[in-house]
C-alpha cells in the first residue's frame, strides 16, 4: 500500500508544478509591453504620379478615375474605398429610383416591388384630386 500513496503524492507534486509554471508564464505575458505596430514601407512612387500611366492596362480603373476626376495618385488617396463606392453607386441608385417612379405612374412595378408601388400609388391618388 505505501507504493500507491507515493504515486499519489508524486502526481500531486507534478500537478502543482504545472499550475505554478502556468501562473508564472501568464504573469510574464501580462507584464510584457504591447508589440509596436510595424511602420509602413516607404512609397515607391510619388503622389504626383499620373494614374493613367500607372493603370494603363486597366480600363475599368481608369473609368473610375475619370468619374472621380482624379488625375494623380495624391488626388486618389484623398478618397476612402467606401467613398469611392458610394460616389460610383449614387447615379445608379438615382436611376433605379426614377425607373420605379415612372413605372408606378403607369401602374406597373418591378419584381418584388409591390410595397413601393402601393405607397407611390396612394401618394399619387392623394395628390391628384
Amino acid at each position: 500500500m505505501p507504493k500507491k500513496s507515493k504515486k499519489k503524492a508524486t502526481a500531486k507534486k507534478a500537478a502543482a508544478k504545472k499550475a505554478a509554471t502556468k501562473k508564472k508564464t501568464s504573469r510574464k505575458k501580462a507584464n510584457r509591453p504591447a508589440a509596436k505596430a510595424q511602420p509602413l514601407p516607404r512609397p515607391t512612387i510619388t503622389a504626383d504620379e499620373k494614374l493613367f500611366l500607372l493603370f494603363k492596362d486597366d480600363y475599368h480603373a481608369r473609368q473610375i478615375f475619370d468619374f472621380l476626376q482624379a488625375n494623380t495618385v495624391g488626388e486618389l488617396e484623398q478618397f476612402t474605398p467606401r467613398q469611392i463606392v458610394a460616389r460610383l453607386s449614387k447615379p445608379i441608385e438615382d436611376a433605379v429610383e426614377r425607373i420605379r417612379h415612372k413605372l408606378a405612374e403607369k401602374n406597373r412595378y418591378l419584381s418584388g416591388d409591390e410595397a413601393y408601388f402601393r405607397t407611390r400609388l396612394s401618394r399619387l391618388n392623394i395628390e391628384s384630386p
